[in-house]
């Protein structure tokens, strides 16, 4: 039950996000991972001091490689900073991955606050990469920014997921960590189906950092692994809820989670 996932996104220094939390949650559950990295951050759990960018031909010249070699049965695309990233990312999408499924995670802010897409970056990942993506997992914060509207409470969610809905992505996963209270939220629309509502208990931690990467790259896993949508994002959601729950403490602002959780017994 392996499952080819080419990641396309940048790297954390810090282990927490980006590429090396893609890559741990990948393995974690029985996938391959393999990646285009398409900037280098300097950052710990105290938050982002940097930004070296990867120039936009050679982040394609490594999807190309991959996926001629290796191929992808999932394509996970997370921070991508500028639009003619996107735009090379897009090129080669169509080029090499036709019909291969896509998990647009739009990483816009990073946990501590600093820009990880330029604000002219917006228009291009909604005009070149959400219309069509099998799924996009925007919080809520990015939701607003994609949409114009506020989300402030459960009710919200609805209006803003059918709005993401329209900008062209096969389904949306709206998720709602960010919302006050007991209980986490998240909602799933597709297409075809009735959208569905999905409350886990909150985990009341510091230790939040990758949070998003680690969830879309959790159900980019199982998509490629076979399971249809509803599935992988109930796995994703099940192991991203242990990965909060066990997490290791490192850091003294917002700590990584622990995705080795499901290797432990290996030790």
């Amino acid at each position: 039950m392996k499952g080819r996932v080419l990641i396309v996104a940048g790297s954390d220094s810090g282990g927490g996000a980006g590429i090396q939390a893609d890559i741990k949650t990948v393995t974690a559950l029985g996938g391959y991972a393999a990646t285009a990295i398409t900037a280098l951050t300097a950052q710990n759990t105290q938050g982002v001091t940097g930004i070296h960018e990867v120039p936009s031909a050679f982040v394609g010249e490594q999807m190309r490689l991959v996926l001629a070699d290796i191929g992808a049965d999932c394509v996970k695309i997370g921070m991508l900073h500028r639009p003619d990233v996107i735009d090379a990312v897009r090129d080669v999408l169509d080029d090499e991955a036709p019909g291969v499924p896509v998990v647009v995670d739009p990483v816009m802010v990073a946990k501590g606050g600093a820009r990880l897409l330029e604000p002219e970056a917006v228009e291009a990942l909604k005009r070149r990469l959400i219309p069509g993506a099998g799924v996009i997992t925007p919080n809520l914060a990015e939701a607003e920014v994609l949409t114009g509207l506020r989300v402030g409470g459960r009710d919200d969610l609805m209006p803003a997921a059918r709005a993401l809905a329209a900008l062209g992505p096969q389904a949306v996963l709206l998720k709602g960590g960010h919302l006050d209270g007991p209980t986490v939220t998240d909602l799933l629309l597709t297409g075809a189906e009735r959208p569905v509502l999905m409350d886990s208990p909150r985990i009341e931690t510091r230790h939040t950092h990758g949070t998003g990467c680690t969830l879309a790259s959790a159900v980019a896993t199982g998509l490629a692994q076979g399971l249809d949508l509803g599935d992988a994002v109930d796995r994703a959601r099940r192991y991203v809820h242990e990965a909060l729950r066990s997490a290791p403490g490192y850091g003294h602002g917002h700590g990584p989670l622990n995705h080795g959780h499901t290797v432990a017994a290996f030790r």
